[in-house]
């Protein structure tokens, strides 16, 4: 018998919905996405997020069923991000999950964010199973998971400061590109010489699979402001193709590593950064030389949708998880922890 989840996600400035039968088929997944409003802003502003997921919410939910066709009746649960993330964001997302459920008298379940971006790589490769090793790369995180089951997770590295999405937006500014800055810089790269300037990468022997950008960050800036003081024509195309492969190096290093360590024959991407070109393809030459299996999604499952969150709360769903109508928003949740 199969299990079909109503899915939805509200972390941030997208405001999402899906239908998603035994974790892997996906009926709908609905977007819509804040992107050219927060623009005008050089990021996300948080009210104006919240304000646009109680605006378009019902309306996102409902084309979801409607593409699915489907109807409420014909749902086993449902799934909502409870966070991590924007603490308004969420609750718009939540408080809709909680009323739907209550109304319709279905199980309701809490999920966590970051895992569903790590269950989006089950949607497309079913021959992906647990356990291997996952590197999040978004905004927001830059984790090194590993992945032990469906619904057991281990934090193995963590950012000390930037996040690298957080890292590629701030460069992006830098340098006139706007945002979001990591579609733009990954454009521009490609233009340009990622051996232009040897940017620094982090490397902790204390913490072998921890990251820092912030020297990085500082890094291009002071050369930015150097090369104005001396009026010397900066090329935007060689910084950001320096940049980017900085940052790559040292997440696709800190993978390897961490999956060897941990006797991992699979590694995978996960999040916004996932969709990095740069990323991919160093991780795939990487991967292969080293004889592991590399995953990652299709781009749409790499930005914040439901779909994966739906996978994800399929699997809590059928091990037992059941979130009380108190489940609250937790803009700080992390991975592997319940708040319910």
């Amino acid at each position: 018998m199969s299990t079909t989840i109503l899915a939805i996600e509200s972390s941030c400035d997208e405001t999402a919905a899906a239908v998603v039968t035994d974790g892997r088929t996906i009926k709908s997944n609905v977007i819509y996405s804040q992107i050219d409003l927060h623009k005008l802003y050089g990021g996300v502003v948080p009210e104006i997020a919240s304000r646009k997921h109680v605006e378009k919410i019902n309306d996102v939910i409902q084309e979801a069923l409607e593409q699915a066709e489907t109807t409420l009746d014909d749902i086993d649960a449902i799934a909502v991000t409870y966070g991590p993330g924007l603490v308004g964001a969420l609750l718009v997302g939540v408080s809709a999950a909680k009323s739907i459920a209550y109304a319709k008298n279905k199980p309701l379940v809490g999920v966590n964010h970051i895992e569903g971006h790590i269950a989006a790589n089950y949607i497309e490769h079913e021959d992906l199973k647990p356990p291997f090793m996952c590197m999040v790369a978004s905004g927001g995180h830059s984790h090194l998971v590993y992945v032990k089951s469906y619904t057991e997770f281990e934090i193995v590295g963590k950012t000390r400061d930037d996040a690298a999405g957080e890292a590629f937006d701030k460069i992006a500014r830098a340098i006139d590109l706007g945002y979001p800055g990591g579609p733009k810089i990954d454009k521009l790269a490609k233009e340009g010489n990622p051996e232009a300037f040897n940017f620094p990468r982090a490397y902790m022997p204390d913490a072998p699979y921890d990251f820092s950008f912030s020297g990085l960050k500082s890094a291009v800036l002071n050369h930015l402001n150097s090369c104005e003081m001396k009026n010397i024509e900066i090329n935007k195309a060689d910084i950001a193709a320096s940049f980017q492969q900085a940052v790559v190096d040292v997440l696709t290093d800190n993978t390897i590593n961490a999956a060897k360590a941990y006797g991992c024959d699979k590694i995978a991407l996960a999040g916004g950064v996932a969709s990095n070109s740069s990323l991919k393809e160093n991780m795939a030459l990487k991967a292969e030389k080293n004889n592991l299996m590399f995953y990652h999604p299709s781009p749409i499952y790499c930005t914040d949708n439901a779909a994966m969150i739906g996978v994800a709360g399929y699997h809590d769903f059928i091990t037992g998880e059941r979130a009380g109508w108190d489940l609250n928003a937790v803009p700080n949740l992390k991975i592997g922890e319940r708040a319910f």
